[in-house]
């Protein structure tokens, strides 16, 4: 048996549609295919424009969304796609001018049963399609099959055949031969072959003559083997050695063209239906022309269909200028009120819903005076709102549509959006019921997600007549009436200067094609210079901020140890290759480092290389790397605090000081024994730290022993330390002028020294470790939020476990 199913490309029409849900049901059923996986089974078996259409349907919805949608609503929305209304209208009439020819009850059951299951509006309740069946019986056969009054159509239908074979044995129906030259049976003009898979219309507009040959000429898909055969029924076969395509059934070289027009040379539509302007060529008279009365009888000129707005040839209705000229007549005359009854211009065809939306840049919109755009909360998120008067419907993006913890609904009909710039997008699904925040009222709002370009949200003509909107453009406000209150009015950004970001490939481009350009440094400038002696009890402890670290450290009650793995052997590696401005700031610092005694020169085994990081100020930091030492260094589990547990010690506090050391990991000797490990090697010498670097796996636990054990008399009490950020923290002014007081004073016996402009002093509201602290409590830093707000999607598991864990923590503050 075979279990490989069916592919479709979209150009096999209603019955190719049917066929291939017939295929992978069987499937399905064969290989117990879960619910949860029949889409994306069925989907992978997509080909040509089929596939493009579901690849769009997967922009819009997510790729998990989409493979999540349940089968009996995938197959309505691809039979909406591909089984369009006009389609489904002439099948209907199909199916009720049904009529068996002759005696060819198979090819009529076979019929009856696909249309009845394209059609189901018209087989529903049972009873109906019964009616149906029995109407379309031959005369010879129905009133027997009729008065034996069975309501199962599988028995009716098993009936009709004995009867029919019957008939045939009694020469009442001719023997089932439908390719004979001689067959006059009529047949209604809505009957098509079996082997016709586009439902064109053709098959209403020929005679029966007609059609009786194109019967003939596909006898041989109905007939069977030995029928074939036989010689008393002869009938034309193929002679020639080109091969038959499964596609259009007809014997051919090269790719199928069923479905593509042979003027245009676009799929989705035949030569005869062709708006496009006819080539010169087609134009010209043929060598011995008819007479042109005789010629418009024989054949009417469908071929020279043109806009269905003014009739003229080279444009479609959409970009018809009559049309446009009307259009900006109403918009003309509506512009600047919302409130008028315009939210419609849905024209439907078919089964689609037409719409118009607004297309504008976000720089364009601010400063047009006919324009009203702002930020507000969609679902709790700031997104960039157009309210167009010229959109019939309201829409969103599609990126913002995947950020919405919503799931789409599937629209009653397919919706057609036409741009302000001609072209047209397809839309199938709306998000319902979104909550967007105007003027601190909450509004709920239907948008229907489709690709746009500035915007997050667009607000068409059905939100702002539901609500009466008026919009004033010239104030850039909405105003919208409120029964027995005040009318709210809601205000727009106004006109201004617009600063556009652009990647760094993108300034390249402009540089190379000419544009001027001007190169400017944004830096965060400080208010006011701190001064030490404006800061009161800190001006009387000058010896704790000094303009840089006096040289090494006194030995302390804590060292900087580095026992290795047992077995481990020395390792060196190749210093890097540095710019040349990099090699020049490594000079300078070496010099600085040997100066203050913090190196020495080494001829130890052990060397690692040397890079730089740029720091906030945009100066240098000088980091070595020592991961090939970390690998084999015993890790010190020495435990950092919680920083939840340093805050909840705050409870109370409402004045802060903020003491961050300078450099504070240089302010800790390294054991003698284990200085040849610091090693690092550059281009200008071998050199080894007596003082802690950056870049050590043990560093911030060993600082963090260091700093609790010189504050233990007053940690918890009025001070929290984190490594080398120290907070202080007192419930009146008096008392933090005391605590103040004593931790300076620590500090210069314990010969620590800190940097002043990093510190900051009687605060009532202080920025620690990633929050914001003050009398009401701990808040999230604002620079926190837009930090996740602008988080680019993971992309590997670490990424994700970093991205969870924030969000995680941060969770207790929503």
């Amino acid at each position: 048996m075979d279990c490989r199913p069916n592919s479709f490309s979209g150009t096999e029409g209603a019955v190719g549609l049917l066929h291939w849900f017939e295929k992978l049901e069987s499937v399905f059923e064969m290989c117990e295919c879960p619910e949860a996986r029949k889409v994306k089974f069925a989907t992978g078996t997509l080909e040509g424009i089929a596939l493009t259409w579901w690849n769009a349907q997967v922009q819009i919805l997510g790729l998990a969304a989409a493979n999540a949608t349940p089968w009996n609503d995938f197959k309505e929305l691809i039979k909406r796609e591909y089984c369009t209304r006009e389609d489904i209208h002439k099948l209907e009439d199909e199916l009720y001018n049904l009529k068996m020819v002759g005696s060819e009850i198979e090819t009529y059951t076979k019929r009856s049963n696909e249309l009845a299951v394209l059609c189901p509006t018209m087989v529903d309740p049972p009873y109906k399609r019964i009616e149906l069946y029995l109407k379309g019986l031959a005369p010879e056969i129905q009133s027997h099959v009729t008065s034996a009054n069975l309501e199962n159509i599988q028995e009716i239908q098993r009936l009709a055949h004995r009867i029919t074979d019957q008939a045939v044995d009694q020469n009442k129906l001719p023997k089932r031969v439908s390719a004979t030259a001689n067959v006059t049976t009529s047949v209604t003009p809505a009957t098509s072959g079996d082997s016709k898979r586009k439902w064109d219309g053709d098959s209403s507009r020929g005679s029966a003559s007609v059609q009786s040959q194109a019967q003939q000429q596909k006898t041989d898909h109905y007939q069977s083997p030995s029928q074939q055969s036989s010689g008393s029924h002869r009938q034309r076969r193929y002679q020639g050695s080109q091969p038959r395509c499964h596609n259009c059934h007809r014997h051919h070289n090269g790719p199928c063209n069923k479905g593509r027009c042979q003027r245009c040379f676009k799929m989705g539509h035949e030569a005869k239906d062709c708006r496009s302007p006819r080539p010169a060529n087609q134009n010209q008279q043929p060598q011995q022309p008819a007479p042109q009365n005789q010629q418009q009888q024989q054949q009417p000129q469908r071929g020279n269909r043109g806009c269905f707005q003014c009739g003229a040839e080279g444009h479609f209705k959409r970009d018809c200028p009559q049309l446009n000229q009307n259009q900006n007549r109403n918009n003309n005359n509506n512009q600047g009120n919302g409130n008028n009854n315009n939210g419609g211009n849905n024209n439907n065809n078919g089964n689609e819903a037409r719409g118009r939306a607004f297309v504008l840049g976000r720089g364009d919109a601010v400063n047009d005076p006919n324009v009203v755009m702002g930020k507000f909360l969609l679902d709790n998120i700031y997104v960039t709102v157009l309210f167009d008067s010229g959109a019939d419907t309201s829409y969103m993006s599609v990126k913002m549509c995947q950020l919405l913890k919503r799931a789409p609904t599937l629209l009653p009909t397919k919706h057609v959006v036409e741009l302000a710039n001609g072209k047209s997008l397809e839309a199938t699904h709306v998000v319902q019921g979104c909550n967007l925040i105007l003027a601190g009222q909450a509004f709920s709002i239907d948008l229907i997600p489709i690709v746009l370009g500035s915007f997050d949200v667009v607000i068409g003509m059905d939100w702002l007549s539901q609500h009466q909107a008026e919009i004033r453009c010239s104030e850039k406000i909405i105003r919208i009436p409120r029964s027995g209150q005040e009318p709210l009015e809601v205000q727009g950004d106004k006109s201004g200067a617009v600063v556009g970001i652009i990647s760094f490939l993108k300034a390249q481009k402009c540089l190379r094609k000419g544009h001027t350009a001007i190169l400017a440094l944004v830096s965060d400038a400080s208010v006011k210079e701190k001064k030490l002696e404006d800061i009161p009890i800190v001006r009387d402890y000058p010896q704790v901020f000094p303009e840089d670290l006096p040289g090494l450290p006194p030995h302390r009650q804590v060292e900087f140890q580095i026992e290795l793995a047992p077995g481990a052997a020395p390792i060196a590696r190749a210093p890097y290759r540095l710019a040349p401005s990099e090699l020049e700031e490594l000079s300078k610092q070496l010099q600085e480092l040997l100066e203050k005694g913090f190196i020495r020169p080494s001829s130890s085994p052990w060397g690692a290389p040397v890079l730089f990081v740029k720091k906030k100020d945009g100066t240098f930091r000088m980091c070595i790397d020592y991961r090939e030492l970390n690998k084999v260094t015993v890790k010190n589990r020495y435990p950092l605090p919680r920083i939840d547990d340093l805050f909840d010690q705050l409870q109370g506090s409402c004045y802060y000081s903020k003491i961050d050391l300078r450099s504070g990991y240089h302010q800790l000797r390294v054991r003698e024994e284990d200085v040849s490990k610091t090693a690092f090697r550059t281009r200008y010498g071998h050199y080894e730290f007596l003082v802690m670097p950056f870049g050590l796996t043990n560093a911030p636990a060993v600082f963090m022993d260091l700093m609790n054990r010189v504050c233990k008399p007053y940690l918890d009490k009025f001070v929290i330390v984190f490594i080398d950020d120290i907070l202080i923290y007192s419930r009146s002014q008096e008392e933090h002028e005391q605590h103040l007081r004593l931790i300076l004073e620590l500090l210069r016996k314990e010969q620590l020294y800190a940097k002043l402009s990093k510190c900051d002093f009687w605060l009532r509201e202080v920025h620690f470790l990633g929050h914001v602290v003050n009398r009401d409590g701990i808040h999230v830093d604002p620079s926190k939020v837009d930090s996740i707000r602008n988080w680019p999607a993971p992309r590997t598991p670490t990424e994700i476990r970093q991205f969870l864990g924030l969000a995680g923590y941060y969770r207790r503050f929503i």
